[in-house]
């Protein structure tokens, strides 16, 4: 069946996004098809906007509008402490939270020798030179717990503690909610092995 050349385009872009595939992206422009101009406006203004307005902060590479983040900006976040993410969506999941007050420091990626990604790809240089120009003292790996993540966490723990700054990790192991019947060894060994008192 010939399908119209502006509905194939969409499409086409619309299956560029990740996660989405080219049956949700025909379902999304037929949806955007039915839909009032206005509507279809705004979410055009808003991707517009997206990439026109928002750049990633000076400091600590968030999403920012402005040169510094909200979070670099805050007087009440606690300065001693970086949390090392991978990309700016961890932020805004540790944000979520509301259980972490200190600062950030997003790398833009983990170590991959496989894909060429480096050490001199990522904010690692920066993040260096925040030790020197910060008064740090704890730095809290929170890096996903797959192979790179892990490669990726042991370089940074080598590079940070001859400096004399406390290196720690976000705990891992069986989620709230979890069933231990369901969980694969490994992350039942992780969570015996990350216990804590109660």
């Amino acid at each position: 069946m010939q399908i119209a050349e502006p509905l194939t385009a969409a499409i086409e872009e619309l299956s560029k996004l990740p996660g989405i595939g080219r049956k949700t992206a025909q379902r999304l422009a037929l949806h955007i098809l039915k839909c009032e101009p206005e509507s279809v406006e705004n979410l055009v203004l808003s991707l517009k906007n997206l990439k026109i307005k928002l750049r990633f902060c000076s400091r600590c590479f968030n999403i920012s509008e402005y040169e510094f983040c909200e979070v670099c900006k805050s007087e009440k976040r606690d300065k001693s402490v970086i949390c090392v993410v991978e990309e700016a969506s961890d932020v805004i999941a540790i944000e979520k939270t509301h259980e972490f007050n200190g600062l950030y420091h997003v790398l833009g990626g983990v170590l991959s020798p496989l894909t060429g990604v480096s050490p001199e790809s990522l904010k690692i240089k920066e993040l260096m030179k925040r030790f020197r120009d910060e008064q740090i003292q704890e730095v809290i790996l929170a890096l996903n717990p797959d192979t790179e993540g892990e490669t990726t966490s042991l370089y940074l723990a080598k590079l940070i503690k001859p400096l004399g700054i406390r290196v720690t990790r976000i705990a891992r192991g069986i989620p709230i909610g979890g069933d231990l019947e369901f969980a694969d060894e490994a992350t039942i060994g992780r969570a015996m092995l990350s216990r804590s008192i109660l």
